[in-house]
């Protein structure tokens, strides 16, 4: 991606850019695979000899607490990014593992903002799990 596109991004979710950040950032904004650390480090530690795994997982919990990114706990064994911050739900196929966007149903979009017992709702996550139909 454009890295003017990537540090207006940072800019804007008031994340201070870094060579690393920038990095981590584009690979958010051009892998729509829901990735792990893991995935993240192995794609960019060739290009990067100095980036670590402490230092990914730190730069993508910075882009999470500044909305840049979310994290996902679909599978409750690893956690995950999407770097996508439109409302939509999430499905995991439990036999091969890939997560899926998918559309929100019933507007939970509607409920941001929206307060309930004084509580204001900022987040909605919505979580399917089964079989996709690749596996099928």
């Amino acid at each position: 991606m454009k890295s003017s596109v990537v540090y207006d991004n940072l800019i804007k979710h008031e994340v201070k850019p870094s060579v690393q950040r920038m990095a981590i950032m584009d690979y958010m904004m051009t892998h729509f695979t829901h990735p792990s650390v893991d995935e993240i480090y192995n794609a960019l530690s060739p290009k990067f000899p100095t980036l670590s795994r402490t230092t990914v997982y730190n730069t993508l919990k910075l882009f999470v607490e500044h909305g840049a990114v979310r994290m996902l706990t679909i599978d409750e064994h690893n956690a995950c990014f999407d770097g996508d911050m439109s409302l939509h739900a999430h499905f995991l196929c439990k036999k091969c593992g890939k997560i899926y966007d998918m559309p929100l149903q019933n507007h939970e979009d509607a409920l941001l903002g929206v307060q309930v017992d004084g509580n204001e709702i900022t987040e909605v996550h919505q979580y399917f799990k089964g079989i996709c139909k690749d596996c099928r």
